[in-house]
């Protein structure tokens, strides 16, 4: 049995829906204004909210807002008096999936019922349809059906149970941080600590204080006793992000920590035991930190005791037609809009896009695009420019149609060297570093170029 919850200052008014409605079946709640309809939304929950437009205090129109708000279920119909076209694109506007003018017939009031009724279900069929096809694609927090997203998730449910040291490598906006809580949700330390770190993001001075803890006096600032990270974690799991931006000196502390499972606090004399699964992200390619000095070999080998690379979204495109999906659901619980999908000519815009910033720009372009999108379905137009227009211009040469490999490979490798010189304000030599070339290489090529 549907609710109907009925708002009118009118008495008559609620008189009459409410001997209608129950005839025909539904379960009805009355409201003399819009603030005694929400003061009675939560303990009624109604599936539908059949409400006149102008009421003393907040409108219907404003009524239908604040549902939307509050992320509400229910499904909103508006009444007026004043019937006109422009009141009922500002009703749809705010949230109203139908409109009917009075007086009105009966029969006018409960077929905006039952339509209402065939789109709530078609919908819940819609949402039941999409969770069940993402069942077979979700691995926690994580979606995808490519090829490369099934390997990383059969590698995951199989490290999960363990303490392995986990070495999570990816490009920025991959979801490197969701490999490392799905692995710590499915394991045996779910219920304990999951404790972050960006080793990027805390200054130098800080750091080793936020990771082992202080003891007072132990530097000016320190008034009190104070926990570190590792020991917030205890039992659970440390995440340390960006472990390639860690000074050598704490690098040489993390080790030990990991090799002994003990810390030290500064400014203490004692050593503490700690038990922490330790997960660690980079989207540096460590190895060549290793090769260049500026990070550990033996740190890097004990972090790496198992590698998982999370792959950049250009090696999985067959996955955003899922990932927008989601993202705009996402959207509409959060931000109680109504997007019902994305057309065609868009899905091909988002398809041929290279993705640089990856799953977290996607995610921000379908947020974007969500709340600037003039209609339910979004369209080439609610994109951002640089996926209708793209500017890069090696871009721009791939989309050509041009499929000789020579032609294609010089185009990119002019394009590149032209970038380095720019970077580097003209100097060669550095150039030949940003390009990885020898300075000499990069003269010929110059020349044959003919590059200023």
């Amino acid at each position: 049995m549907s609710r109907v919850l009925v708002v009118d200052d009118e008495e008559n008014i609620r008189l009459v829906l409410r001997t209608l409605l129950k005839k025909n079946g539904y379960e009805v709640q009355v409201a003399a204004s819009a603030e005694d309809a929400l003061a009675v939304l939560d303990s009624f929950d109604p599936d539908f909210v059949l409400a006149d437009v102008r009421m003393p205090g907040m409108s219907g129109i404003e009524l239908c807002a604040e549902l939307g708000v509050r992320s509400s279920a229910a499904t909103a119909i508006v009444m007026s008096a004043y019937g006109s076209v422009d009141l009922a694109i500002e009703a749809m506007k705010a949230g109203a999936y139908d409109y009917v003018a009075k007086p009105f017939k009966q029969d006018e009031v409960l077929l905006a019922l039952r339509k209402a009724e065939e789109r709530e279900s078609l919908r819940r069929e819609n949402r039941a349809l999409k969770e069940e096809i993402r069942k077979g694609h979700r691995f926690d927090d994580m979606l995808g059906k490519s090829e490369a997203m099934g390997a990383l998730f059969r590698t995951l449910e199989k490290v999960a149970e363990y303490k392995t040291t986990v070495l999570v490598q990816g490009e920025s906006g991959t979801g490197k941080e969701l490999v490392a809580r799905a692995l710590h949700r499915l394991g045996p330390r779910a219920e304990k600590p999951f404790v972050p770190i960006n080793c990027g993001a805390i200054p130098e001075a800080l750091l080793e204080s936020e990771l082992f803890g202080h003891r007072r006096g132990a530097f000016t600032d320190a008034s009190a006793d104070k926990r570190g990270l590792f020991e917030e974690a205890h039992g659970g799991t440390l995440f340390l992000d960006e472990i390639g931006e860690l000074p050598l000196a704490l690098q040489v502390k993390l080790l030990r920590a990991l090799q002994e499972g003990t810390i030290r606090r500064l400014g203490d004399t004692k050593d503490a035991q700690v038990d922490v699964r330790v997960i660690a992200a980079t989207v540096r390619e460590l190895k060549k930190e290793v090769d260049g000095g500026r990070f550990r070999e033996d740190l890097y080998y004990r972090l790496n005791v198992l590698q998982v690379t999370v792959p950049p979204l250009r090696d999985r495109m067959e996955d955003i037609p899922l990932l927008v999906d989601h993202f705009v659901e996402q959207c509409n619980a959060r931000l109680g809009t109504d997007i019902r999908g994305v057309d065609a000519a868009a899905r091909k815009l988002l398809l041929a896009y290279g993705w640089p910033g990856n799953v977290r720009e996607l995610e921000n372009l379908v947020e974007r695009a969500v709340v600037l999108a003039e209609g339910n379905v979004l369209g080439p137009d609610d994109l951002p420019e640089r996926l209708r227009e793209p500017a890069d211009p090696v871009a721009q040469t791939l989309g050509t149609g041009e499929l000789s490999i020579k032609k294609t490979t010089l185009f990119i490798e002019e394009t590149l060297i032209r970038r380095a010189l720019d970077k580097t304000g003209g100097n060669r030599t550095a150039a030949a570093k940003l390009l990885e070339i020898s300075h000499r290489a990069l003269l010929y090529k110059i020349k044959d170029y003919g590059i200023a």
